[in-house]
């Protein structure tokens, strides 16, 4: 079995960066997003909702009209144009099978830049063509399909599972469960038990995907200087989704967007140490 080390509250609270004084919205982090599709436009909704209550400047979100005017509905902060970014968040609530019109494009040009990726859902299939660091983030069975192994494997010993697949496809993996195990390919291996159980409900995974990009692009500079970064972010992202978890949950059901409320409160709880 591959041994793990625990990430804890301590280490995640040194991988929040805290805005300065002369800070602004530029060099706080902009996080572009491509999430959500017709079909399942609530991902796109709770991905950007999740990064800006994590802590970044600007989301630029681009998607097809449905999810588009749903995100600036809930959150009209966000930027619905192009731009530069520090970081990318893209596949949350798409289908690598059938993507939309206009995904497809977009996604390219997307990976093409030299900034850190996020992978979720519907592009994981990318982490390939990425031009920058790259985080991806699947469950068991969407990580069986990458490495086009049996999904029974993968459970039955998740931790050898992402420690192999950050080897053999060269990225960092973030392995969703009730245990998440964060693997890299230098050697990298943390895992973190901070979920309660009632975290497992529709939207958890986009929630936490709009998190973990929040924090890669307030840290993108140190990012592209140490791509090894990215696994203490992503186990931080796990932390602050089971963390925020717990507190919406006060022992019984949760809703995402409940989670979603509680993460400036557990952010300045770790912070406080």
């Amino acid at each position: 079995m591959t041994a793990y080390t625990p990430f804890d509250d301590a280490d995640a609270a040194r991988h929040i960066a805290v805005p300065r004084d002369d800070d602004d919205k530029y060099s706080r982090g902009v996080l572009g997003v491509i999430t959500g599709s017709e079909q399942y436009p609530g991902a796109a909704v709770i991905g950007v909702d999740a990064a800006l209550h994590t802590g970044v400047g600007m989301v630029r979100y681009l998607g097809s009209d449905r999810p588009s005017t749903l995100v600036l509905q809930r959150r009209p902060e966000a930027v619905a144009t192009n731009g530069r970014v520090q970081a990318w968040l893209i596949g949350s609530g798409m289908d690598a099978v059938d993507r939309e019109p206009g995904a497809a494009a977009r996604m390219d040009s997307a990976v093409a830049e030299s900034v850190p990726v996020v992978l979720d859902g519907g592009a994981l299939d990318l982490h390939a063509r990425t031009s920058g660091p790259t985080v991806i983030t699947p469950h068991y069975r969407e990580l069986a399909r990458v490495l086009g192994v049996d999904a029974a494997a993968v459970a039955a010993d998740p931790g050898e599972a992402a420690h192999g697949a950050a080897l053999t496809l060269g990225v960092t993996v973030l392995l969703k469960g009730h245990t998440s195990h964060i693997a890299a390919p230098d050697g990298t291996r943390l895992s973190v038990a901070a979920a309660p159980s009632w975290l497992a409900t529709a939207g958890a995974g986009d929630a936490l995907g709009g998190i973990l990009g929040a924090l890669v692009a307030t840290n993108s500079s140190a990012v592209v200087t140490d791509p090894g970064l990215l696994a203490r972010l992503a186990a931080t992202a796990a932390l602050l989704h089971g963390r925020a978890a717990a507190r919406a949950s006060g022992g019984g059901p949760l809703t995402v967007l409940g989670l979603i409320a509680e993460l400036p409160g557990t952010i300045a709880g770790l912070i406080a140490r």
